[in-house]
């Protein structure tokens, strides 16, 4: 699809792009990523379940809200644990731009590019599970204030003000 949808300059900027997730290790960044948040949601669940023996004093010992503590804990762990690894996510998504622009000396390309993409998905929606949104160029899924909270890519529009920027400029690539 993107070989008939995109022009030649805006397939390298896209190509480019994925070429600069392998060459930064992103996956391998996001494994890690993915792996600490785990163990981090698994850490809150243990605490839970076994965390109050392993800090009472006595079996008599009173209970102060350290249940209630630790059922929050049990819920908040990984919500957090996601978020940071969709910021991060989010934060590579910025790096490969730009490494895209100064490898093709062309950062308007993958800029129209995106702007295309995203006029695209808005035309026909793609209807992803959230769980692959990471592996397409745009956003997949619907916009939304919650859907945007746990986005693996940045607004398209903040990352083609970026790559504007890049040239000084300040104008929509697409017609």
């Amino acid at each position: 699809g993107l070989l008939e949808r995109l022009s030649a300059r805006e397939l390298d900027g896209v190509l480019a792009h994925e070429l600069m997730h392998v060459k930064h290790r992103d996956t391998l960044l996001m494994t890690v990523a993915a792996t600490l948040a785990g163990v981090l949601a698994h850490a809150a669940q243990a605490l839970f379940w076994w965390g109050g023996a392993l800090f009472r004093q006595s079996e008599a010992e009173d209970d102060d809200g350290g249940g209630l503590s630790s059922l929050g804990l049990l819920l908040v762990a990984p919500i957090v644990a996601t978020l940071l690894q969709l910021a991060i996510s989010r934060t590579r998504e910025f790096e490969a731009d730009a490494a895209a622009a100064e490898l093709t000396g062309d950062p308007l390309g993958l800029a129209s590019a995106l702007e295309g993409l995203e006029a695209d998905n808005r035309a026909l929606p793609m209807h992803q599970s959230p769980a692959s949104a990471h592996l397409y160029v745009v956003n997949p899924l619907a916009d939304g204030a919650v859907l945007r909270l746990f986005a693996t890519h940045p607004p398209v529009a903040e990352r083609v003000r970026r790559l504007v920027s890049l040239v000084g400029g300040a104008r929509s690539m697409v017609a």
